[in-house]
């Protein structure tokens, strides 16, 4: 099973709250484990703008402004920027998702986006979740969570609230039809 670039979502009854009805990107899964970021819970009480701030990085009149979301549980106080495929950090720092997305977790991406230059799309996580060997196969056999392709157009979207419903539903499944308990036959 490899589900590196891949969603995972929460199932109804995930009997962690953290990640209730939760969108997450992985950015990596191997043997050793996996490690992704929320991509679908913002967290209001700090800005873009209000990080630039506290991390003496200044801003170009017009550039763009990237969400900033709860990425995970895990080194909450740690930044990585999920972007799409088209940015290279200058100091090889960039994690190759695959074609479409990459991750860097340095400095330099905060610059160049608020130089007004960076990737095309991109998000910003606080914390990461991550599971150890075996892990996540394990909560995937218990129902936690389905997995799915990931759509950049999911992924990026501004409309968070709409995030878990849209990854659902490009499986085929109504939110309205799961339920919280599961069965063997």
């Amino acid at each position: 099973m490899q589900l590196g670039g891949k969603l995972l979502i929460a199932m109804p009854g995930m009997g962690d709250p953290r990640f209730e009805k939760s969108v997450v990107f992985l950015c990596a899964h191997s043997d050793e484990g996996a490690m992704g970021l929320i991509v679908n819970k913002p967290m209001a009480e700090l800005s873009f703008s209000d990080l630039l701030s506290q991390l003496d990085i200044p801003r170009a009149p017009g550039a763009r402004d990237i969400r900033v979301h709860f990425g995970g549980p895990v080194e909450h106080a740690r930044g990585f920027v999920l972007h799409s495929g088209d940015y290279n950090s200058d100091r090889d720092t960039t994690l190759r998702v695959d074609g479409r997305f990459g991750m860097t977790a340095t400095l330099d991406i905060l610059e160049d986006i608020a130089r007004g230059q960076g990737p095309a799309a991109s998000l910003l996580a606080l914390g990461y979740a991550g599971w150890g060997p075996g892990q996540l196969e394990g909560e995937i056999g218990q129902n936690g969570w389905l997995t799915c392709e990931a759509a950049p157009e999911i992924v990026f979207d501004s409309l968070d609230a709409t995030k878990w419903e849209r990854a659902l539903r490009t499986l085929g499944i109504d939110p309205l039809m799961l339920s919280a308990t599961a069965g063997r036959a």
